[in-house]
Parts: structure tokens; sequence; C-alpha cells
């Protein structure tokens, strides 16, 4: 490996991780199951993903019911970090616009919210 290589692969690990302890550390919020339903309602995100959140209205969209909250939040942080960092953001202008007004811990809530939902996702063993 060449030494700009590996300096821009150290960089990229120092990073992620850099991004992992801030997500840990941003824990201390207690998540509130009743304002992430709150914010599902008045995000509409059943237009999307469908009644429950369980079953989309396209096979673009995906279940979310039931999925990790922890996967759910870092999802949704990635929609507002965007196109802005390629790293670490998610381009889709749809879920961009849905996310913008939100704080880390309304997404923390929205993100209990779907976690306590009954949904069709499969762990395979």
């Amino acid at each position: 490996m060449k030494p700009s290589q590996a300096l821009h692969t150290s960089f990229k690990a120092a990073c992620a991780a850099a991004a992992l302890i801030g997500m840990t550390l941003g824990t201390a919020h207690a998540a509130d199951v009743a304002n992430g339903k709150a914010f599902s309602d008045s995000h509409n995100c059943e237009a999307c993903h469908g009644p429950g959140l369980n079953k989309p209205v396209s096979g673009d969209y995906p279940r979310l019911a039931g999925q990790h909250a922890t996967y759910i939040y870092w999802a949704l942080r990635q929609y507002q970090i965007g196109k802005g960092n390629p790293n670490f953001g998610r381009n889709n202008a749809i879920m961009a616009a849905q996310v913008q007004s939100l704080s880390q811990s309304d997404l923390k809530d929205l993100a209990a919210y779907i976690e306590s939902l009954d949904g069709s996702l499969v762990l395979k063993k």
C-alpha cells in the first residue's frame, strides 16, 4: 500500500471511530416512544412506508416496523448529513426534507417508536 493510501485509510477509520464515539456519547437522551409516534404522524411516514410502517407503497421503500432503533437513528442522521459528507451521508431528497427540522433527540424518539412497532422483519440465523 502506498503511503498516501495508508494515510487516507487511517483518516477514514479515525472519522468512523469519531462518529461512533459521538453516537455513544449522545445516547443520554431517554427516547420517548409517544413523542416518536407524534413525529411519525406529523411527517406522514405511512404515506411511503405504509400502514404501521410495515407495508411500503413501493418496493423502493423499506419496511421500518421493528427495525433496531440504533440503525434507524443513524440512517435518519445520515439523511440529515446528506451529500455534504459522502463518507457518512445518504442522498435522498424526500427523506432529507423530512428530517432536516428534527433534532437528534427527536430522531431518537422516532427511532424508538419505529422499533416498538410489530413488523415482519426477519433475522436470518
